[in-house]
């Protein structure tokens, strides 16, 4: 996979949460950390996502944001 995107986590797929429209689709991350995302349905069906299967969660943004108490 070549992609311009800088920040590509790879994970396994913990949950798949379908709804009518969207599906939320839970990460775990070596380490244990979670990333969860709202994808469609459609292509949550066309990736054939399931628990257990190796994914990236692929991150494109302009900020990020950094925050303290």
């Amino acid at each position: 996979m070549e992609i311009s995107a800088r920040n590509a986590l790879k994970g396994t797929v913990k949950n798949v949460s379908p709804g009518a429209v969207n599906t939320e689709v839970t990460l775990e991350l070596p380490g244990g950390a979670q990333v969860v995302s709202i994808i469609t349905k459609a292509s949550a069906d066309r990736l054939k996502l399931a628990a257990g299967k190796e994914v990236y969660a692929v991150i494109k943004a302009s900020d990020v944001m950094i925050a303290t108490e």
